[in-house]
């Protein structure tokens, strides 16, 4: 290096420059002839070295560039999670309470398993959610892997408003939604038996004293203590029209 640097300083120190684009190409094209000067001692230039000794040793370069890496030590949450700068990455399920090891880089993340790897995730720096993948869930999780959140509420709207709200408690209980759609599912089921009119109105009484579970919702219905939400009407319900009924302008 000092003779490459003391070789280029001696042919450029008399030149002015007025760009780094030239001044580079200056050093480029002494570099050159340095390297193409036959070496008094060894009877070769550096280039002919070069060719005999270096080149066929060298090995092509890896096809990703390097990538800087932390490394961090996490244990498996029992939602088969770990949580690397505030978020939540899965794991296979059979993994939940191990130790693990995380390769974080600007963009992934490598989850290993005594030095194997057992995840990767695209990095997301959204905090407080969470990124799974299917194939890592418990079996009874992945048969609920065809719904969403959304897809909860639709079916949800169809039986009424605070049937939305109870289930929608029950997901955000959760640490994930995933986690909700057991109990979700089995409110929605529970009107094949009991009727979407009793299912409302259990879930309206849920809301009103917090009970918000699949086996407080079924403990309603069974005890029938549904029945006297049933006969109330929702507050934003318009006035009943009819003939008998004084309505608040005959006080006007």
């Amino acid at each position: 290096m000092q003779i490459v640097q003391r070789f280029v300083l001696a042919r450029l120190r008399n030149r002015r420059f007025f760009s780094l684009d030239e001044l580079n190409a200056a050093i480029r094209e002494a570099v050159a002839d340095l390297n193409a000067r036959i070496m008094r001692k060894l009877g070769v230039s550096r280039n002919e070295l070069f060719a005999q000794i270096d080149k066929t040793a060298l090995k092509a370069l890896p096809p990703l560039p390097y990538q800087y890496a932390e490394w961090k030590k996490c244990r498996v949450a029992p939602d088969y999670h770990v949580e690397i700068a505030g978020h939540y990455y899965s794991v296979p399920s059979r993994l939940i309470r191990e130790e693990l090891e995380a390769r974080i880089t600007d963009r992934t993340i490598e989850i290993l398993h005594k030095g194997a790897r057992v995840a990767s995730h695209a990095r997301s720096d959204v905090p407080h959610r969470h990124t799974t993948i299917p194939e890592h869930m418990p079996s009874a999780h992945r048969r609920y892997a065809e719904w969403t959140p959304a897809r909860i509420k639709r079916e949800a709207a169809k039986i009424g408003p605070a049937t939305i709200a109870l289930l929608e408690a029950i997901m955000k209980a959760k640490p994930h939604p995933e986690q909700g759609f057991r109990a979700c599912l089995g409110i929605l089921r529970l009107a094949r038996s009991y009727g979407s009119a009793r299912i409302e109105a259990a879930c309206r009484r849920g809301n009103d004293i917090g009970a918000t579970s699949y086996g407080s919702i079924k403990s309603i219905l069974q005890h029938g203590l549904d029945r006297a939400y049933a006969n109330e009407r929702p507050p934003d319900d318009p006035p009943i029209r009819h003939g008998n009924i004084r309505g608040t302008d005959y006080y006007h």
